[in-house]
């Protein structure tokens, strides 16, 4: 047995050593090339899931930007209504003396909520009474079974000197202090408020003592409240 090729046929140093009796020969060279074709295109794939998923994100997180000022401008409005706060306060037997001084308002942070039919009053007030300077936290709605009152204020016993500074702001309110811990203030407006006291008044308000009419007991809330 020789090395030498079929009859018929020449061996040819320069024959292309990827054939073989005319059939072509797989070289890693040819494999590689495949493989990375394979990898571009998974690449490309991934790529392309990465920015599906990217654009999805972006769409979730721009509606719940819209979602979140829609509530925000309801809640303002009055025509959407938050949880309505405990209108069963612990009330002091006392009534604090004081006399407490007339706070800037800025220190002050009020809460204001709307007892009346009147949709959007909580959110009017609230505006009104950060023009004048007062730190607004919640706007909602509440109800109260409390017939011609014109506000309720109420605070923990670190927001006296707040409930006073308030009580200045809106005439004939009734204090009633609650356990809170923080010193914010609640102002819960009533079918007879009208207006706040001109500023000027208000601002020339002499030291002296919260006014608390209701020192027997809270006003009772009404049934599903």
């Amino acid at each position: 047995m020789t090395n030498e090729p079929p009859r018929g046929q020449r061996r040819d140093a320069e024959s292309d050593p990827t054939e073989w009796h005319g059939h072509r020969i797989v070289t890693e060279q040819d494999l590689g090339a495949v493989f990375d074709e394979d990898d571009a295109e998974a690449a490309e794939l991934r790529a392309q899931r990465k920015r599906r998923l990217h654009g999805v994100v972006l769409g979730v997180l721009a509606g719940l930007l819209v979602l979140a000022a829609v509530v925000a401008q309801g809640i303002n409005a009055g025509w959407i209504n938050l949880p309505r706060p405990e209108a069963r306060p612990a009330v002091e037997s006392g009534c604090p003396a004081g006399p407490y001084l007339y706070q800037s308002p800025e220190t002050v942070t009020v809460n204001v909520y709307n007892t009346t039919a009147q949709p959007g009053l909580a959110g009017q007030v609230a505006e009104a009474l950060k023009a004048r300077g007062f730190a607004i936290g919640v706007v909602g709605n509440s109800t109260v079974n409390r017939e011609g009152m014109t506000a309720i204020i109420l605070s923990g016993p670190d927001g006296e000197s707040g409930a006073f500074t308030m009580q200045q702001q809106i005439p004939d309110t009734q204090y009633i202090q609650d356990d809170r811990e923080d010193a914010s203030v609640d102002v819960v407006i009533g079918s007879a408020y009208t207006t706040l006291v001109p500023l000027e008044k208000a601002e020339a308000a002499a030291p002296g003592p919260i006014s608390c009419p209701w020192k027997s007991g809270a006003p009772e809330p009404e049934a599903g409240s």
